[in-house]
């Protein structure tokens, strides 16, 4: 019966020994970036302004690295609102703007995080919220 017990260990021991040629599966976690951003941008017509209002959603590998990316957090939203704050009104009505813009932002987050910490850290954002209004 011992016999039995040491050998079922030792077999589910083995199994969650990672394999060679299989890499561990990352621990993705979000961390959101609070508050939402919320800014203004130029409408068709230069005397109208319109505004936008974002939630913001950042995908880490290793959660290890959040508070990295928490430290830095005013930077990051300072560049979020820059971005938003120059496009034009068509990029910001268009689900293909919003994707080149959620696109740029990624690139600009990523850059960041490595001059600021030597990694990317951020693995990808996603919008959960996005309201415009005006313009």
């Amino acid at each position: 019966m011992l016999k039995g017990i040491l050998l079922f260990s030792l077999v589910t021991w083995l199994l969650a020994l990672p394999r060679p040629g299989h890499a561990q599966q990352p621990n993705y976690a979000y961390v959101g970036l609070e508050p939402d951003i919320v800014t203004n941008y130029a409408g068709d017509n230069s005397k109208k302004l319109g505004y936008v209002r974002v939630t913001i959603e950042m995908m880490v590998a290793d959660p290890s690295k959040i508070m990295d990316l928490e430290h830095h957090m005013p930077l990051l939203r300072a560049t979020a609102i820059e971005v938003f704050g120059a496009q034009p009104e068509d990029k910001i009505r268009s689900l293909t703007g919003r994707e080149y813009i959620r696109r740029q932002l990624l690139q600009k987050f990523k850059a960041i995080m490595k001059q600021e910490t030597g990694e990317s850290v951020i693995q990808n954002i996603i919008f959960t919220k996005y309201l415009r209004q005006g313009g």
